[in-house]
């Protein structure tokens, strides 16, 4: 019996360390690769310092944002109690993309769109998670009322942006098309670095709340007998999740399947214990959305796919296997 414990925890040591070098040896292939070719370029000329400074900024962002909404992907899986909750699912993303994209068509200074774009992308995630909460019926809703109210509220979200897009003047819309579609290029340090602060904050706060997390996947119940204050966590839950998803929208525009595709490979590697999920999707996600970005900017050199549509074929299918898998077995609720 007490063979049985350490075999496992063996086994996720090791996992992990082999996450950690397959992370290093993967965001040296990122840094690698580029329209220009493979390998590193020529850092005695300004040009080559240009491009490695390029390169080295979207590997960074692709973290950051990845990191993001793969923890918002756990979280509100735990929460909600279904394998196919996610900021893009549930329309989460497209209300914070509505809210960032008004302050974008807006035209509004640079130094006001530096703090109001986290906000108002915050305040769109959290009305979006709101109403499909109270469309689909609370957080009890069976899964099929989550989705269907995630996909409603998500093409409302869309119709408005799109009728924003289309009645916008000439100068913002390059921008906030190419920023619809997924750009891990930052627009500035100074936004990235904040961002950077916001998410970090955001997961060791989830890491914090994972015994929480724990009990509530097993049930509302269940947690409310082992002294989880169900409603405060499912509270505070929602809005770290909300932040997080908010916080990379506002940075990188609309990137969708990235909470869904990793938390469901790294639990399938480590278990649903959240303490050991959370910083292990967190890391994964990262290089995930970096690969991704390295694969957009190589693939049809020297033109360049946005990274959001990469993760949209890749993260389609892998939906609707989940879908078929689940449906086979069974829902929970």
């Amino acid at each position: 019996m007490t063979c049985e414990p350490s075999r496992t925890n063996r086994s996720s040591r090791l996992l992990i360390a082999l996450l950690g070098v397959g992370t290093m040896l993967l965001l040296a292939i990122c840094v690698l690769s580029g329209p220009s070719g493979f390998g590193l370029p020529a850092v005695d000329t300004p040009m080559g310092r240009a491009i490695l400074s390029l390169r080295l900024n979207r590997v960074a962002t692709g973290l950051v944002v990845g990191a993001a909404l793969s923890c918002a992907g756990v979280i509100f899986q735990a929460l909600l109690r279904n394998p196919l909750a996610e900021p893009y699912v549930l329309g989460v993303s497209s209300g914070a993309g509505l809210g960032a994209a008004c302050i974008i068509l807006a035209g509004l200074g640079t130094a006001i769109t530096f703090f109001l774009l986290p906000v108002t992308a915050f305040v769109g995630a959290m009305l979006a998670l709101l109403i499909v909460l109270a469309v689909a019926g609370g957080t009890r809703a069976s899964v099929y009322s989550l989705i269907l109210s995630g996909v409603i509220v998500s093409s409302i979200a869309s119709s408005i942006l799109m009728f924003l897009v289309a009645t916008a003047s000439h100068e913002g819309l390059h921008s906030v098309i190419w920023w619809m579609l997924g750009n891990l290029q930052p627009t500035s340090q100074g936004q990235m670095v904040m961002t950077a602060v916001v998410v970090v904050g955001g997961i060791a706060a989830a890491w914090f709340i994972a015994p929480q997390l724990d009990a509530l996947t097993l049930g509302r119940e269940v947690a409310h007998h082992v002294g989880v204050r169900t409603e405060l966590m499912t509270a505070i839950g929602l809005l770290l999740g909300s932040l997080l998803a908010a916080a990379a929208v506002s940075l990188a525009g609309l990137i969708g399947f990235v909470g869904l595709i990793v938390p469901h490979v790294m639990r399938s590697l480590l278990g649903p214990g959240h303490r050991r999920l959370i910083p292990a999707t967190a890391l994964a996600g990262g290089v995930f959305l970096a690969l991704c970005d390295a694969l957009a900017r190589s693939v049809l050199a020297p033109r360049e796919i946005p990274v959001g549509v990469l993760t949209a074929l890749c993260g389609g299918p892998f939906f609707l296997t989940i879908l078929k898998l689940r449906g086979k077995k069974g829902w929970v609720e």
